[in-house]
């Protein structure tokens, strides 16, 4: 399962602590772009519309000791998280099967398959992990801006260098070994992403223009092709599985395939985004009427673009979580499920409380975190 953590108004004190020359520049554009698309914090904003199978039914209350500004993932169907003391795996009855202690200020984490990657945000600390050890443990000469993982175990780091340079790129196989570095020295680095094969890399950077991404395949040190985005933001890019590029800007959303060439998969319509969930090649869009309050709309579509769900919404959204076949949502009242047949799944009364929580992970094995700052409940529905 991806976690977007995959790119909210969750964590924006995180922007406080950063700040300075060049790098802030490059790091804070960075952290507003997760904290919309959710990799941070778990803020995935998607709504559908469901109702019918049985009561869902709390399991168990989890406690995680890793700091604070902690952030979650789902690694392999277990609850990951990351905080300023460290990252921490429990299983899914809760108990500790990874801790690591290592000091972040602005901790990131990001989940593929069976492994994740967390991160410290202008820090040098990275750590690679599975459920049970840590993989790689790598201190970066540079400040970290982003980092990324594919289903490989293939990453992708991108760090500031000094004044001069405007970012180094550079890739580790699943060993943790430098198999290739890229150079930047116009544009700010923002990201970078690794194809589903190991074979390509694309990173996305800010011009005084607007955003660019810069294709490479690493069997060469030229680059492939450059695609060009003027006078727009891009918030989050990544490799779909058959090799094209989605691109989220700040109105719509983008793919742009091996040829270079760029197709518009959905537009925004004068609506801002509110956040995004991804889920393999699908994608959920909260957008936000440009008016007072919380009313707005969700849209789910897929990689062809075509429209698998639409609602509108009029209550605030905490944090959602996009499965598979489910979605978990938090509410400002409340917890609430849905299936992919757009049922919503009831919650028995007071089987499970969300005061508190402030981040929702959802699992494809029955069961959905509601996190607060120190602890999470955990339960199961009927999937």
């Amino acid at each position: 399962m991806d976690e977007e953590p995959k790119k909210t108004a969750l964590g924006k004190k995180k922007l406080i602590r950063i700040a300075g020359s060049a790098l802030s520049f490059a790091v804070l554009i960075y952290i507003a772009i997760a904290l919309i698309s959710g990799h941070q914090t778990g803020f995935f904003r998607v709504l559908g519309l469901f109702s019918g199978n049985e009561p869902a039914a709390m399991a168990s209350e989890y406690f995680f000791d890793v700091g604070r500004n902690m952030v979650f993932a789902n690694l392999n169907g277990s609850p990951a998280s990351a905080g300023t003391l460290g990252i921490q795996v429990l299983d899914a009855w809760g108990n500790e099967t990874l801790r690591d202690y290592f000091r972040m200020s602005s901790p990131m984490l990001y989940s593929q398959g069976n492994r994740a990657i967390s991160y410290d945000i202008g820090g040098s600390s990275l750590r690679v992990f599975n459920n049970t050890e840590v993989l790689v443990s790598i201190e970066t000469g540079g400040a970290i801006v982003s980092a990324s993982i594919n289903r490989n175990g293939w990453f992708a780091v991108c760090t500031q260098e000094g004044a001069v340079s405007k970012g180094l790129v550079t890739v580790y196989n699943n060993a943790g070994n430098v198999v290739y570095r890229v150079n930047l020295a116009s544009g700010y680095v923002l990201s970078a992403s690794l194809t589903p094969d190991n074979r390509g890399l694309a990173i996305l950077n800010l011009t005084p223009d607007g955003s660019r991404v810069s294709f490479y395949e690493l069997n060469s040190v030229n680059v492939t092709r450059v695609f060009e985005l003027p006078g727009k933001l891009i918030l989050d890019m990544r490799y779909m599985s058959g090799g094209d590029a989605l691109l989220i800007t700040e109105d719509s959303v983008i793919v742009v395939d091996k040829n270079n060439r760029s197709s518009e998969l959905y537009a925004f319509e004068g609506r801002s985004l509110g956040g995004f969930s991804l889920y393999g090649d699908n994608i959920a869009l909260y957008l936000l009427d440009y008016s007072v309050g919380y009313n707005g709309c969700v849209v789910s579509i897929n990689e062809k673009g075509n429209i698998l769900g639409e609602i509108e919404t009029y209550t605030e959204i905490i944090a959602v979580s996009l499965g598979a076949k489910h979605l978990a949502l938090l509410r400002s009242d409340g917890i609430m499920l849905f299936d992919a047949s757009l049922e919503e799944i009831p919650l028995a009364d007071g089987s499970v409380s969300s005061v508190g929580a402030t981040r929702v992970l959802f699992f494809d094995n029955g069961r959905v975190l509601a996190a607060g700052d120190h602890s999470a409940v955990a339960f199961l529905f009927d999937k």
